[in-house]
């Protein structure tokens, strides 16, 4: 289950939203410094006999308090995924899509986040692990503002099937999300205390 919303004074603009980033980042941390098992214990509660079928899976690398995503990404291995990270070519373009496996190089992308080098594979993924800020019960998401997520879903759901799941700290939750119509939401939220599917269609 997900835990109590964040108490949070939210409004439906991007202004709002710019102000709550610093507010979020510092309970982030707060929130990983209490809970530094919670990426483990968030990947006990994947229910993989319950996930639309997947055989790409894209994470991320994480950065700062994140959650990371290895302990869900090595289970979703284990069952025969291969395993993809994303990349920034440009700062206002969708993310690809390279494969990875350990011990491969990353490099910095664009957005001077380590990603897979330019001789690695590139692939669509049909399940989809993203980092955020915070996140509401209806899957509504902030991010980190630079809106790489929201374009990559917007390309990729138009792509073909596709699963995300938001991975975060439970205490990252708030009441209500603010979010314009180009915001894409998420399937599902993971966090340490469980699992929340938020779209029932597939």
């Amino acid at each position: 289950m997900i835990s109590a919303p964040f108490n949070a004074d939210l409004a439906s603009t991007d202004l709002a939203k710019s102000g709550l980033r610093a507010q979020l980042r510092a309970r982030r941390r707060d929130l990983a410094a209490l809970a530094p098992d919670a990426a483990e214990r968030a990947a006990e509660h994947l229910p993989l006999d319950h996930l639309p079928p997947f055989a790409i899976v894209a994470g991320y690398h994480a950065l700062g308090s994140e959650l990371s995503p290895w302990p869900v990404l090595r289970k979703l291995a284990a069952r025969g995924a291969r395993i993809a990270l994303p990349v920034a070519l440009e700062q206002h373009a969708p993310l690809i899509f390279r494969a990875w496996s350990a011990g491969q190089p990353l490099e910095p992308d664009a957005a001077r986040i380590p990603s897979p080098t330019a001789g690695a594979e590139i692939l669509t993924p049909n399940l989809l692990l993203v980092p955020l800020l915070a996140f509401d019960g209806a899957g509504h998401r902030l991010g980190q503002g630079g809106g790489y997520y929201d374009r990559t879903l917007e390309v990729l759901r138009r792509a073909g099937p596709l699963f995300a799941i938001g991975l975060a700290y439970a205490g990252q939750q708030v009441e209500a999300m603010p979010h314009a119509a180009h915001d894409q939401p998420l399937d599902a939220i993971l966090t340490e205390t469980g699992y929340h599917r938020v779209r029932k269609d597939i």
